[in-house]
């Protein structure tokens, strides 16, 4: 009889923050088990879930008893317990620096731009679209130049950085931001997908497509 993975991932397979740790986990060749959150339906709300993450939201990772919270809180903890030879997040200091400060992009103009923009468009969320279009052009415009020239976010090679970042960025023309004008951010995005054991995070359907 085959053992079951020890560690579980709460996941919604729609969710950019819970792409975040299905990729990094895939990456890391980690076996896992998916146990589906229904956040349409409300189920992050209720109290089963809300005992694993107060703040009611996914990912969240349970690793044999240990629960980590929070997509960029989980690539952190991947990265130091199953990374022993720690190219995923670099230790000295100028690097990792350069490291938290493109996890902080992430957390901030990503998602108040691109995820904002895709949670308009895919989910009818009340936020300014406009707004959230025109931030991730501004992020999208200082992403490409710092790319040009560069393979990934942070030194050479990739780092938790790119998966942070990775999600919402290519998932952006679901919410109405092209990336046409930006090569150095499609040659980025291509170069993450050509990563072994990368998994792609479904597209999403519109609500006007046919």
């Amino acid at each position: 009889m085959s053992q079951k993975p020890a560690m579980r991932l709460y996941d919604f397979p729609a969710s950019g923050h819970a792409h975040r740790a299905v990729l990094m986990l895939s990456l890391l060749k980690l076996p896992f088990e998916k146990i589906f959150v229904d956040l349409m339906a409300g189920e992050q709300r209720r109290a089963k879930f809300l005992a694993l993450n107060p703040f009611g939201t996914v990912p969240v990772l349970d690793d044999g008893g240990t629960i980590i919270a929070d997509s960029v809180a989980i690539l952190v903890y991947l990265a130091l317990r199953y990374d022993p030879a720690r190219t995923w997040l670099p230790q000295d200091p100028a690097t990792a620096g350069e490291v938290q400060r493109w996890l902080s992009v992430a957390q901030g103009p990503v998602f108040n731009g691109p995820c904002s923009a895709r949670l308009v468009s895919v989910f009818g969320a009340k936020l300014d679209h406009d707004r959230a279009i025109a931030t991730s052009h501004s992020l999208f415009r200082v992403m490409d130049a710092h790319l040009t020239g560069r393979g990934v976010l942070v030194g050479a090679d990739p780092t938790i950085a790119d998966i942070a970042a990775y999600s919402y960025v290519a998932h952006a023309p679901e919410g109405g931001v092209g990336l046409a004008d930006y090569p150095a951010i499609r040659a980025w995005l291509a170069r993450i997908e050509a990563l072994p054991g990368f998994v792609a995070m479904p597209a999403s359907k519109l609500p006007d497509d046919s």
